[in-house]
């Protein structure tokens, strides 16, 4: 179990992670999206014990990481700006994680080697930022530690090549009950990966939530009627969101799917769907709900970020 309470960071006087508390138990992958300076990478930095927090504590296991080595060796964090030993290729590189990690898989790192296509007699120097990546997450899967840190997991990556470490993730996560964290700045990267996801906006968790409980709290419905119709006909029902284009309404509904389509049913209308709400429309109107935009948020100014 990772367990943070309060935990703040400051940097020149500015909180660069505020006061956050979450709990991630073993056999889960929490997904944290976030812009550029939402605090990602130095929350990261603190559940690992690379930095001291300012305030609060991070528990791994109920013990207090920072200074702890029993801690940190059962933990393998992939930062976004890796580094390798100079002049070292992937053998050299794996041959020192074992010197670190007891538990390092030196068959498993060579199948892994195998199938990403990798030479590990190769420079690293030589490969493109996307191998480098890819060498990275292999020497960490190959550790077989407990708890799993992968900050910017996806930059660099093909979508071949992305599919492929979404599922070793999930393998090591679910056979061994690991624990994994997983920093993007694309939700999409994220909705198919993670039990937990999380936003980050200036330091702060604005949402975190279950994958699954995000998705069925909300649904979206069309709507439209042979008569001239508007909001306020559907005043009794739990909308977080109104919009009509000609004789055609979308609405946005928290609550009871089943019963709320039957209060519609009784109204008679000519079109009635229920449609499919991605997990990035689930957010937006739940950070409406927070008082704040989602593409503000992110940075995004109505343009997707990609990982």
């Amino acid at each position: 179990m990772i367990e943070t309470q309060n935990l703040t960071k400051i940097f020149q006087k500015k909180p660069a992670v505020d006061h956050i508390s979450c709990r991630i138990p073993r056999g889960s992958i929490y997904g944290m999206v976030g812009s550029n300076g939402a605090g990602k990478s130095t929350f990261l930095r603190l559940i690992t014990g690379i930095y001291r927090p300012e305030a609060g504590n991070v528990l791994i296991d109920g013990q207090p990481v920072f200074d702890n080595p029993s801690v940190k060796s059962r933990m393998v964090f992939v930062p976004d700006d890796l580094y390798f030993l100079p002049g070292a290729h992937m053998e050299r590189m794996a041959r020192c994680y074992s010197a670190i990690y007891p538990s390092f898989d030196h068959r498993h790192f060579l199948q892994l080697a195998k199938s990403f296509r990798l030479d590990t007699k190769s420079p690293l120097r030589n490969f493109s930022k996307g191998m480098r990546r890819q060498a990275a997450i292999i020497l960490a899967l190959s550790c077989h530690p407990d708890y799993y840190f992968f900050d910017e997991t996806f930059d660099g990556l093909d979508p071949v090549m992305r599919s492929l470490v979404k599922g070793l993730i999930c393998q090591e996560v679910t056979e061994r009950q690991a624990a994994a964290i997983v920093t993007s700045h694309s939700l999409r990267e994220l909705e198919d990966t993670c039990d937990q996801l999380a936003l980050l906006h200036e330091g702060g968790l604005l949402l975190q939530s279950e994958v699954q409980n995000l998705k069925t709290s909300l649904f979206k419905v069309q709507i439209a009627f042979n008569r001239p119709f508007g909001q306020h006909d559907f005043s009794g029902l739990p909308l977080m969101n109104y919009e009509q284009t000609g004789s055609v309404a979308q609405l946005i509904i928290r609550g009871e799917k089943d019963e709320t389509l039957g209060r519609l049913r009784v109204m008679n209308p000519v079109l009635l769907d229920l449609v499919p709400l991605s997990l990035e429309e689930v957010f937006t109107y739940e950070m409406k709900q927070l008082g704040y935009s989602f593409e503000d948020v992110l940075g995004r100014g109505g343009e997707e970020v990609s990982a």
